[in-house]
Parts: structure tokens; C-alpha cells; sequence
């Protein structure tokens, strides 16, 4: 359970999970006169628990004398008219006007300090308007979470359906998959707003590109490549915000697309996200970084940015008048509001030292474009920032306008949401039978086979009399959840999905993923005597987490010598299963042929065990495939995780990163995935040549260009169909994952190559797929140059499924 959000002294309360309360306290001040006063606190802090004699008698007894907090309460709304007539009289109370209209009105009965307190996270009561204090901060990057104030469990709603972390998710490569997860996330929000346990906006997802293997949040994030990065933002938004009448104007819930922009350390080696200065070119911002908000704005329709706790090429991005108000406002027309990560205006002032005064902090980054502060900074010090003279109120009515338009597309003004379109959605709707098995559902479609010596999976569970189930991840639950999670359904883990199957026999093997000492003579013994064996080992969030960077890639403590030791002594396959947000150096493993499978099962959500024996004994068969790239030790030994370079560089000795650009040995490549069907692809039609329009005194008529800008009046309609036969050759059914990637010609630094499309087919054994792609010429297979421009690339480009390759070639 949880306190309501709005309190200001008791930000998180009471948690159900597992029928156990847990307690989760943010930040309170000890001293006894401030006991119930919060102080400032970090996103990382969110994160963090403290324990207080006194801040726990005061919780317990607040707790017992208030059964609303037990059982639920009625959903936190404005403008209710039919418990106030004089409502009525206010235009911003009429849903009939348009949303700006009404916006307006509102503003304009504000005083300055009302204003102001509409800055913040924890928007303040104004009881004459008939408006109550509504708390932003929500959650759902794979699931309703409990992770910021704005949302909690009760006995009413125990938990909500909790699906593989993003990473896992993305390895499906399903963009169908992705929206229908937002659209049961947002429905489960919804009930939960109806009786009082949630907001309705939730600040997911995490669209941060996985950069460098080390980061700790990379987890969270649909991984390396930008157009998988940038597919999956726009459709899970999409599914979050999209409301079932397809009324454009109005959301089910407010999604935001975070952080803004090349955020990707935690603190690595004394280098943390407060006070680090990301260095990026203007090629890799264009063509890696900023992809995939673009699309979360302008294909999703994003409510919401955040921006990040970095610098910029020395701006804090929440201060960057360029990448605020230039870029997200400006170009890609954001209908909605701009929001700073947790206390990152602080940060500014206090951790960068950017601006020499609070109020200048204040006034810089409102002017920059952003409109609400997750935390107290721009509340506490606005007002004297204007009356400085630093920033006009004007500003302050520019932002808040914004933020209130958000609440009046999810009908926050819309009177009493029982009467509204989702207003019937109830405890019901969450956790539902439905929503359980997509997130099974979703486990499977991601889970990725990375070796299957000899055809040793899938299992028998006909054959198998007894199955030796060993490491530190075989009986876990939490774990499978990763972070920013909410209490689940319920759990299957690794050991009760497969003896559901099979007999097995277990031994931890590790007490934790630490493995400072592997208890190795139990697990032998049981491999030794076991039909088959399945390792299940990895990380977890001590090892990666917010706030918590790796510094190398292999397996933790002894569990490399656990797995070698057991796989010798074990009499029949060797089945091993990494649990983990990143990728490791498994090296030794893939090329012991002791070890005759491995998968890879990210976190796989709160059904994983049961996705895991799925596809271990032949119930489902694999397709997915890795969204990141597996490098060796050798690589995070060599490169500086500060290095932001995307490109290689042969001067330095600097091998570039992510499948697109590095050129040196990798454990396992981005894309990888077996399946237990053998596939084929052929070419059913493609063109040899493509040839762009240009004026008649276009200058690369008259002189030799290696790549143009691509201009609408040359690109309009300008695409062609690439169709593939794809045929399973094997005798069982199932999905396959169809990626297309370009070479481009060699110049302006360009890709190695790129992801251009991806579907996932249903294929039954032995059957055949037309499987269809639309290329855009110049959105497809254009580059960046090293000036951060657009440009198509004329010449020989080479297209990819498989092992299927084909030269097209783009001219004029």
C-alpha cells in the first residue's frame, strides 16, 4: 500500500508484494522539527530507503486511522461541477471548448504564486478553482510501477501485469508486440487511477541508446540500434496514449520519452550523470542520439520529453535553449510539456555550478523550453527570479498553459471520471488472465538462443526423468523484474517454469549473483546424476542498476568456474541461461562444447520462468534476436566509457561502438538468434537502380556528387518494395524475425551498416511467406555527414536479410 501522492510528508508508504508490506521511505528529514518535511531529493535517491524509528511510528499510526489508504479512494480530478455549480462558470471547466481555450482561461485566474506552483512535480490544491493537488510522477516503463509518488498498490490493486524488462521486449522485434503492451499498461493505469491509486502521467518510456555495454540503465532501453530504438518508443507510446474512440486530442494516459539527450552513465569509475559533459559531433547527435525522440515526438505523438541530468557539449540539456525549444518545440512540434529528470535543475545549480545564482538556474532553463521540474527547485526560487528581472511571467504562463493542456487532453478538467470513456475500468482490468499471458507471451518472443550444439534443445520433457536446475538466477523473482517495477501479478521463476515440465533437483550453486565463493561439490554432484542441466546465472540489479555502472563484462565473481565446473561434471547437455540488462563475455562458454546451449533471457518479466521452460523444452519455438552487441573484456579494458565517439577511428586505435560502426571482435553481434527451424530467404523482386529527380540546374548535374540533400520536392513518393520468400525449412512451426540492413557507399564516415526495416512472420513447418518491405529512399537509406546534415548517398548499396546480400544502386 501507499500514501496518497499529494502528501507532502509521506511520499511512498506501504507496498504489497507477495502478501508482505514493505516499506519504502524517500528522504525525509530526521530532525524532529522537520520530521514530515521532505528534502530535495535525486532520481537515484528515489531509488534508495531509509530507516527511522520515529518516521515509521508516525507512518504505522497514520496508516491504522485511515482505511483510505487500505481499500482505495476515488480518483483525483478537477472542475467537479456536479459538487460545485460555480464550476460551471469557468470556461477551462468546458469540454466543449478547445483544449488551448481552456488552458488560457485557467491561467489567467492564477496569481503568480499559484502559477509557480504549477512548476513543480507535486502541483499544488487551488480550492477556489475547484482544482486538487495532483502529483506527475508516474511510472509504467514495463508495467504500472510504484517508482514515484504518483502511484501505489493496495488491497484493492495488489499489483499489475509486469512484462519483461525493454531490452527483452525489443529483442522480439514485433512493433505490434510493443504497442499492445502499452495498450494493456495504459488500461491497467487507468483502473487504477479510477480508484485513487495512480496519476495519469507516467514518465516511460526509456528511449536512451545502449552506447557502451558498461551502462547500468541500459536495461531499460530497447538497445543499440536507432531504428529499433525509435520503432519501439513511437508504438509503445502509441499504446499508451492512444484512446479507443481514436480521438487524436485526448489520451488515455500521458506517455514521456526520457532522457533527452546522450545520457548513458550512471558512475562509472568516479564519473557519474551529475556532472558529466557528454562530447558528441553533430553527426553522431543527428544520426544516433536524437533518432529516437524524434520519432517518439513526431510518430508517437509523445505528451512528453525529459530532459537528462548531463551536459551537452557543455550545457546541461535542461538549459539548451537549441535542444529544448529549437529542436522538440519548434521542429518537431511537441504537443505537450517538457519535464527535467528528478532535481536535475537543482543539479545545475548546485552539482554543475552552471549559473552562479538559483534564480538564474531558474530562469535559464524555463527560457530554454522546460515547463515542469520534477522536484521543488523552480517553486522555490521563480518568483524571486522574476522579480529580478531575469524572466518574464510570460514565460511562466507559457509553460504552465502547456502542462495544463496535458491534463485537459486526459480529462484531469473533465469532471468526475467515472462518467468519462474509461471511467468503468476497475480493479478487474488489471492482472487479468489476458494481460498474464502476453506477458509470458512477451518473455517468449524475446528470449534468445545463442548456441545449440548438435540440436541439444529443445528437451524432452518425455525423456527427461530428472533435470539438475543450478545458479544464483534459478529460483529468483524479484530479479526477473529488473527496476522502475511495480508489485506483479504473481511470479514464476526459472526453477517452478521448468519442474511444472520435468522432476528436478536445484542448487543455488552461489548464494548470490556476488559469487564471492561458488559452492561447487553440491552442484557437481546433482549435474553428474541429472539427464540434463540447466545454469541459470547472470546479474542483477547490484550488478547494474540506476546509478550503478559495470566496469567489466564478464560473468560476476565465480560464476564462470561454477558453470565450467558443473558442465565437466555433468553426464548429460548443458543448458546455459543468462539473466541479465547487458551483455557478457561469455567467451569461455561458447566455445566449450560441454556447454551445448545457450540463451539469453534478459529480465524476463514476471512470467520468465514459464517463458523459459517454454522454449527450453519446445513449447515455443526461439526468435529473438539480440538488440546489442556482446563484446569481449578486452573491448571495455581498451575504451573509456566517458568516449562518446559512435565512429571508429584508426588514427587512435579506436574501434567505434555498437554493430553500426565497431570494427573489432565481437562475443555475439547485434542481431544474433537461432531457432530451432532452419530458414531461408530468396529474393522475390527488388530494383537495380534508383534514380532520384533533381532540377535542371541542380549543381550535381554538372559535377560529380557522392551524396545529395535530400529536398521533398526530389523525395516526395520516392520508395520501392523489396519482397522476400521466406521459408521454414524445419518440422516445427513458429515466428521468425526478418531484419533488412543497408551497406552504404563509403563516404562521410557512413555505417558499416544499418537497420532499415524488421517484421517478425508466422511460419508453420515447411510453409512459405511473402514478406514485404517499403523502402523510402531518402528517409531509409540516407547518412548524416560529418556536419550533421542529411544527405542520401549515391552509389552502391548493399541490402542484407541473412545471408542474402543485393546491390542497388542510387544515382541521379
Amino acid at each position: 500500500m501507499k500514501f496518497r501522492g499529494c502528501y507532502p510528508h509521506l511520499y511512498h508508504g506501504l507496498q504489497t508484494n507477495n502478501m508482505d508490506y514493505k516499506t519504502y521511505i524517500h528522504f525525509f528529514s530526521s530532525r524532529s522539527s522537520a520530521l514530515l518535511v521532505p528534502r530535495a531529493m535525486t532520481s537515484t535517491q528515489n531509488r534508495a530507503m531509509r530507516s527511522s524509528g520515529s518516521i515509521l511510528l508516525v507512518m504505522f499510526i497514520v496508516f491504522l486511522s485511515s482505511s483510505r489508504w487500505v481499500s482505495g479512494e476515488s480518483p483525483v480530478f478537477a472542475c467537479d461541477v456536479s459538487n460545485n455549480s460555480e464550476l460551471g462558470s469557468y470556461a477551462f471547466c468546458h469540454s466543449s471548448l478547445g483544449i488551448f481555450e481552456r488552458a488560457d482561461d485557467l491561467v489567467k485566474r492564477l496569481t503568480l504564486q499559484e502559477k509557480i506552483g504549477f512548476l513543480g512535480s507535486k502541483a499544488p490544491a487551488v480550492s477556489r478553482l475547484g482544482i486538487p493537488c495532483y502529483q506527475w510522477w508516474s511510472e509504467a516503463l514495463h508495467g504500472v510501477s510504484y517508482v514515484g509518488p504518483g502511484t501505489h498498490f493496495s488491497t484493492v490493486v495488489p499489483g499489475a501485469t509486469s512484462f519483461p524488462m525493454v531490452i527483452l521486449t525489443a529483442a522480439s522485434f514485433n512493433t505490434s508486440l510493443f504497442e499492445t503492451i502499452g495498450k494493456v499498461v495504459s488500461t491497467e493505469a487507468r483502473a487504477m487511477y479510477n480508484v485513487g491509486l495512480a496519476g495519469l502521467t507516467f514518465w516511460s518510456p526509456n528511449i536512451n541508446i545502449l552506447r557502451d555495454p558498461r551502462w547500468g540503465r541500459g536495461q531499460e532501453t530497447p538497445g543499440e540500434d536507432p531504428l529499433l530504438s525509435s520503432k519501439y518508443g513511437s508504438a509503445y507510446v502509441t499504446g499508451l496514449q492512444q484512446k479507443d474512440e481514436f480521438d487524436f486530442d485526448k489520451l488515455k494516459v500521458a506517455a514521456c520519452c526520457k532522457h533527452y539527450t546522450a545520457y548513458d552513465i550512471e558512475n562509472w569509475k568516479g564519473v557519474d550523470r551529475f556532472h558529466f559533459d557528454a562530447q558528441v559531433t553533430k553527426q553522431d547527435l543527428k544520426d544516433t542520439f536524437q533518432p529516437p525522440f524524434k520519432s517518439c515526438v513526431i510518430d508517437g505523438n509523445a505528451a512528453s520529453v525529459m530532459c537528462s541530468f548531463n551536459k551537452v557539449n557543455g550545457i546541461p540539456t535542461c538549459a539548451d535553449p537549441d535542444l529544448l525549444a529549437g529542436v522538440i518545440r519548434d521542429e518537431w512540434k511537441l504537443l505537450g510539456y517538457i519535464v527535467s529528470d528528478c532535481d536535475s535543475v537543482d543539479v545545475i545549480y548546485n552539482a554543475q555550478h552552471y549559473t552562479k545564482t538559483p534564480e538564474e538556474a531558474a530562469a535559464k532553463t524555463i527560457m530554454a523550453g522546460l515547463e515542469l521540474d520534477c522536484g521543488t527547485f523552480l517553486g522555490q526560487h521563480t518568483e524571486a527570479a522574476i522579480k529580478a528581472g531575469l524572466l518574464n511571467e510570460s514565460a511562466v504562463d507559457k509553460a504552465i498553459t502547456n502542462n495544463f493542456a496535458t491534463l485537459m487532453r486526459l480529462g484531469f478538467f473533465d469532471g468526475n471520471p467515472s462518467r468519462q470513456f474509461y471511467g468503468k475500468l476497475g480493479p478487474n482490468d488489471v492482472c487479468t488472465p489476458e494481460n498474464q499471458e502476453l506477458a509470458r507471451e512477451a518473455a517468449q518472443q524475446g528470449i534468445v538462443l545463442l548456441k545449440n550444439s548438435h540440436g541439444s534443445l529443445p528437451l524432452s520433457p518425455t525423456t527427461i526423468k530428472s533435470l539438475a536446475v543450478i545458479g544464483p538466477n534459478a529460483n529468483v523473482t524479484k530479479t526477473m523484474i529488473g527496476n522502475y517495477e511495480g508489485t506483479p501479478c504473481k511470479y514464476t521463476t526459472p526453477l517452478q517454469g521448468l519442474t511444472a515440465s520435468v522432476p528436478t533437483v536445484y542448487q543455488p550453486g552461489c548464494p548470490n549473483v556476488a559469487c564471492t565463493t561458488a559452492q561447487l561439490d553440491d552442484a557437481k554432484n546433482i549435474a553428474s546424476q541429472a539427464d540434463a542441466t540447466v545454469l541459470v546465472v547472470g546479474a542483477d540489479q547490484s550488478i547494474e542498476a540506476e546509478g550503478r555502472d559495470r566496469v567489466d563484462v564478464v560473468l560476476p565473481g565465480q560464476q564462470a568456474l561454477l558453470v565450467t565446473e558443473v558442465a565437466k561434471a555433468a553426464k548429460g547437455p548443458v543448458i546455459l541461461v543468462i539473466m541479465s540488462g547487458g551483455g557478457m563475455d561469455i567467451s569461455f562458454a561458447k566455445d566449450d562444447h560441454k556447454i551445448t546451449s545457450i540463451l539469453w533471457v534478459g529480465y524476463p518479466g514476471e512470467a520468465g520462468g514459464a517463458a523459459m521452460a517454454d522454449v527450453i523444452f519446445g513449447h515455443y519455438n526461439p526468435s529473438g534476436r539480440l538488440p546489442m552487441t556482446w563484446y569481449p573484456q578486452e573491448y571495455v579494458d581498451k575504451v573509456p566509457m566517458t568516449n562518446m565517439n559512435m565512429r571508429a577511428d584508426s588514427a587512435t586505435d579506436y574501434p567505434g561502438r555498437t554493430y553500426r560502426f565497431y570494427t573489432g571482435k565481437t562475443v555475439y553481434s547485434f542481431g544474433d538468434g537461432l531457432s530451432y527451424s532452419k530458414v531461408s530467404h530468396h529474393l522475390a523482386l527488388a530494383p537495380k537502380l534508383v534514380s532520384i529527380p533533381l532540377e535542371e540546374d541542380h549543381v550535381c548535374r554538372s559535377q560529380e556528387c557522392k551524396s545529395i540533400e535530400p529536398l521533398e520536392s526530389s523525395c516526395q513518393n520516392l520508395a520501392f518494395d523489396i519482397h522476400l520468400r521466406v521459408k521454414n525449412m524445419g518440422r516445427m512451426g513458429g515466428s521468425h524475425t526478418v531484419l533488412l540492413f543497408s551497406t552504404p557507399p563509403s563516404v562521410h564516415n557512413a555505417p558499416k551498416k544499418h537497420l532499415i526495416g524488421f517484421q517478425k512472420v508466422s511460419l508453420t513447418a515447411q510453409s512459405e511467406q511473402l514478406v514485404k518491405f517499403k523502402v523510402d529512399v531518402c528517409k531509409d537509406l540516407s547518412i548524416v555527414d560529418e556536419l550533421g546534415s542529411q544527405k542520401v548517398a549515391l552509389g552502391s548499396h548493399i541490402l542484407h536479410v541473412g545471408s542474402l546480400k543485393y546491390s542497388l544502386n542510387v544515382g541521379i
